[in-house]
């Protein structure tokens, strides 16, 4: 377990640090992003209020042709089904014209919620901490600081009771094909990952996005299920599309996980 006062993705007063810089981003990737950066404000224009980087690349631990690019894109207003539209064309676009990424998200949401009360411990926080930002004004200046504590814990992955449902459905919606199962693999391993390490996280007192740190920091916690989360954590970096992997998390692990997190975090506030 971790040790008394461990500081890792903490500052010196216990508050979650940003995570990413633009400095960060690989030689590799700054075309990609250059190209990204003037694409949102063309596409976007006045609507766009600011956009940010997320994930491996501003963390500079992308992987060429391996690791996707993602975005959260800020509106002045609640994004529309034009404005949906208009991110998976982009998305299209810039996966097609760039090898070194394999695969581009981009997120919308309007200013307003992501700097209204219930969206504070969850939103406001992936801003704050998680995303580094590209165009604009950074909302981080208007949010608080964070630590990581179990209010952190219940209103980010406090939620996975409900995930479960939709969870099924996309399984069961899968085509019978390696490729089509492993991106789903991916992306529930990595969900449940981060779900367990936020289980834990108050516990081990700091912060990482390293899917093999946080499968060990529950793993510390939990040494039943450590074995499972490790291979989650592989998972999330190397998917295979074994259907039997998506059946366990479905109606094993993750139902498990739904269950602990909500004794002893309690149940995420309810959303609109």
């Amino acid at each position: 377990m971790a040790a008394q006062g461990h500081r890792r993705g903490l500052d010196a007063q216990g508050h979650i640090e940003r995570e990413g810089s633009l400095a960060r981003v690989p030689y590799a990737f700054e075309a990609v992003v250059a190209a990204a950066r003037d694409r949102v404000q063309d596409v976007f224009g006045a609507r766009l209020d600011g956009a940010y980087l997320y994930g491996s690349i501003p963390r500079g631990t992308a992987r060429v042709g391996r690791s996707d690019l993602d975005l959260l894109l800020s509106l002045r207003e609640e994004p529309t089904g034009t404005d949906r539209a208009a991110a998976r064309a982009l998305e299209t676009a810039l996966d097609r014209e760039f090898a070194e990424i394999d695969g581009v998200g981009i997120l919308l949401f309007g200013r307003a919620r992501l700097l209204s009360d219930l969206e504070t411990h969850d939103l406001g926080w992936f801003v704050a901490c998680l995303c580094t930002p590209l165009v604009g004004e950074d909302l981080a200046g208007h949010l608080p600081r964070y630590r990581p504590d179990t209010l952190l814990a219940r209103e980010t992955n406090g939620d996975l009771a409900l995930l479960l449902p939709r969870w099924r459905e996309r399984i069961a919606a899968a085509a019978d094909t390696d490729g089509a199962r492993r991106p789903l693999v991916r992306s529930l391993s990595r969900h449940l990952v981060r779900t367990g390490f936020t289980l834990v996280m108050p516990r081990w007192n700091g912060w990482t996005s390293d899917l093999g740190e946080m499968a060990g920091a529950f793993g510390a916690y939990y040494p039943g299920r450590a074995a499972e989360m490790r291979g989650a954590a592989v998972r999330g970096y190397e998917p295979t599309g074994d259907p039997a992997v998506l059946r366990s998390y479905a109606d094993d692990l993750g139902p498990w996980l739904a269950g602990e997190y909500a004794r002893v975090h309690g149940i995420k506030a309810p959303r609109p």
